[in-house]
């Protein structure tokens, strides 16, 4: 029997021994080899579920808000820790919900088109939970590498000259990424003399007029490393290409990686320099808002020009992103809680939404020209035309109201990264609009929330439009059946199922998001928590 004090490190545990029990195994015994790994994710989603309750234990903003785990039992900030707050079991439980029918879909036929995909799935898991529950900046690179390591294999799973390409630009600029992430860290370290990153906030403070610059200079370079991942403007122009490469599952489960670039923008940013940090407070706060912005204008212009479902939604991708941090950088000027209450909600929709609308491109791409499908239509596309093309090998049979079942699906995709009624999307970008204008409305003359109003309202049209337009073209306009595997549907269904769920129980989840919001916007709860934390164990009966 596991002691609930451990239960903080099972989604790191779990991922971890399930791929390596599939590399004991070839390739000829694949269906294991998924097995074990549905099995893995499911076992993920409950330890996700239940850590969600134990982060929110209490209604008041302290006792069982931050739940720590000291591996090796060395007391912080000297050991290695786990800390386990709301917004962490949050970004967990997301992954899990995600990860779950993305391996699902893998198994028409996905799994089967290259070398390792399901171990590397596993481990590019645990290297994303392992982001969320670190609580160090050297740990929280060495799981950055984990995710970023088993990526560049799953993105090159497959055959096809597009894929390799864009899978060696993806590889590439993660490379510069990885660089600027391990001169950050190193130069925190020399000023501040720690990693732990709730004894970082509590010296930035007390910093030195000498060792100030530093820090200024060595969280910009961290920045830089967590924004390319968050694919801020301008560095994201590599991930439509790469995300619309890669293989449907695949994309469905990167749709988080950059909610991982923007969770650690969260955490540190508010952390850091979040109003009690002193002279520091706010530092990149403007060019955060202004750059977020600027990435919802350039993919909305992006989602515009795309022919295709696989690169729309990777523009989409941005949309969200951008929003998301624009949110995060006016609130770390104006320590404004409930935009990002709304925005985490919308957060979490929209990236459900959006994995949703990744795994639809390829049956949807059936209707309109053969079994490759929208992510590998044509051989001009993929491959020279003798090379073989990427493609499930679980083609299926044409079932009753497949494209009816298709297009519900698409709506609702379409409903949530618009933010139209009745879905989560609408609850979350009205959350958003109303607290701009309010915040507008008592800072006279501060033109970033009324700029944002005006763009969350035009990127959402823009969505409407491209989406709408192409779903007409695509759906509507062609009335032949397409093969349907089970394995294909029943994963886009979990998703859509699960964005109703969230919009009809958006009361007690914008509830936990409103106390999440004001966790991060308080920061001594995470500093008192993760510095005073007892070791593990000592409150076990």
């Amino acid at each position: 029997m596991i002691s609930p004090a451990h239960i903080v490190v099972l989604p790191i545990l779990i991922p971890l021994l399930a791929g390596g029990i599939m590399l004991m195994y070839d390739e000829r015994q694949r269906r294991l080899k998924l097995g074990i790994g549905i099995l893995s994710c499911v076992l993920q989603l409950a330890v996700a579920i239940a850590l969600v309750d134990r982060a929110g234990g209490s209604a008041d903003m302290g006792r069982n808000m931050v739940t720590l785990y000291l591996l090796g039992d060395w007391p912080s900030p000297f050991g290695i820790v786990l800390v386990l707050d709301r917004l962490a079991a949050v970004m967990l439980l997301l992954g899990s919900i995600i990860a779950l029918p993305a391996l699902l879909y893998a198994g028409a036929g996905w799994h089967r088109n290259g070398q390792h995909f399901s171990p590397l799935f596993q481990f590019l898991l645990m290297g994303v939970n392992g982001s969320f529950l670190t609580g160090d900046l050297f740990n929280l690179f060495v799981f950055f590498e984990v995710m970023l390591a088993a990526s560049y294999g799953l993105l090159l799973h497959g055959t096809g000259r597009v894929r390799v390409a864009a899978g060696l630009h993806y590889i590439a600029v993660n490379l510069v990424a990885a660089m600027l992430f391990l001169l950050g860290v190193s130069l925190i370290y020399g000023a501040t003399g720690t990693l732990n990153m709730a004894d970082l906030a509590s010296r930035i403070p007390r910093l030195s007029e000498a060792d100030r610059p530093m820090v200024h200079a060595a969280a910009a370079l961290l920045s830089g490393a967590f924004l390319v991942k968050a694919a801020m403007w301008p560095l994201c122009f590599w991930l439509p290409n790469a995300y619309g490469a890669a293989s449907p599952p695949v994309a469905a489960v990167f749709s988080l990686l950059t909610k991982v670039g923007a969770y650690v923008v969260i955490r540190l940013g508010l952390l850091l320099f979040g109003a009690g940090a002193g002279e520091s407070a706010g530092f990149g706060a403007n060019v955060l808002a202004a750059g977020g912005m600027a990435t919802m204008i350039f993919g909305a212009l992006g989602v515009l020009q795309a022919q295709d479902l696989g690169r729309m939604t990777g523009n989409l991708v941005l949309v969200s992103s951008g929003t998301l941090l624009a949110v995060v950088g006016l609130a770390q000027i104006y320590d404004d809680a409930p935009m990002l209450t709304a925005a985490l909600y919308y957060m979490i929709a929209s990236t459900i939404a959006i994995a949703a609308l990744f795994l639809l491109a390829e049956p949807i791409g059936r209707k309109e020209g053969g079994i490759a499908g929208l992510l590998a239509i044509t051989a001009e596309a993929y491959a020279d035309p003798e090379e073989e093309i990427d493609e499930p090998t679980d083609e299926g049979r044409a079932i009753p109201g497949a494209t009816a079942l298709l297009g519900v699906a698409f709506l609702a995709c379409v409903l949530v990264v618009a933010g139209l009624p009745p879905l989560a999307g609408f609850l979350g970008k009205f959350g958003m609009l109303s607290g701009a204008v309010e915040r507008a409305k008592v800072l006279p003359g501060m033109w970033g929330h009324w700029a944002f109003v005006v763009l969350l309202i035009v990127t959402g049209f823009c969505a409407l439009v491209a989406m709408v337009r192409w779903g007409i073209q695509s759906l509507w306009a062609n009335t032949e059946e397409p093969p349907l595997p089970m394995l294909e549907i029943v994963p886009i269904l979990m998703l859509v199922a699960t964005v109703v769920l969230l919009s009809i129980r958006a009361e007690p989840a914008l509830r936990y998001l409103d106390r999440t919001a004001d966790a991060l916007t308080q920061n001594q709860v995470y500093i008192g928590g993760v510095l005073t934390a007892p070791p593990v164990g000592s409150d076990d009966p």
